[in-house]
């Protein structure tokens, strides 16, 4: 896991920082115009480094740094998504296309592994590991002892969370 995420940061870093530097460059790349406005598509390379930095932090520890492999997850199937949707309307060619293969897809498969992973450690560690779904989430119970599920399969439940400090 941790050599995905560390191969994935050198990637993002490596990739956002040629955006930044050569912003039309690696737009003639892909079949696309100069723009008028590298400044975009800096910013999305900007992004994309910035990324890279947070896989180098979760390879540390990737299954307690989960939130960020799911956030990249969520990057890399949505970026596809809209690549699409453009290319669908004729506002990108498909060639730009490319760029989803070396950026997003190859990396959906490692995250979900890891992400899959952290969730299996997590019923582990609760003792939920073999039970069902419903079952499976932290016990949570009323003043009274009823636990969450069933209360909420009684009807009707407003659920009120409350942060404090100390």
């Amino acid at each position: 896991m941790s050599a995905v995420l560390l191969a994935a940061a050198a990637y993002n870093v490596a990739w956002g920082t040629l955006v930044v530097l050569c912003p039309q460059a690696s737009l003639h790349w892909v079949g696309l115009e100069p723009v008028n406005y590298p400044q975009i598509w800096q910013c999305v390379g900007m992004m994309v480094a910035v990324f890279g930095v947070g896989y180098a932090i979760a390879a540390t520890n990737p299954l307690r740094h989960w939130p960020i492999v799911l956030v990249g997850l969520l990057g890399k199937v949505l970026g596809p998504i809209g690549f699409l949707n453009a290319a669908l309307a004729g506002h990108l060619p498909w060639s730009f296309g490319w760029l989803n293969l070396t950026n997003d897809l190859i990396w959906w498969l490692p995250f979900a592994l890891i992400l899959r992973r952290a969730w299996k450690d997590y019923l582990a560690e609760s003792g939920a590991a073999n039970l069902p779904l419903a079952e499976a989430s932290p016990k949570v119970r009323s003043q009274h002892g009823t636990d969450l599920h069933t209360l909420s399969m009684s009807g009707p439940l407003l659920v009120i969370f409350l942060r404090h400090l100390g």
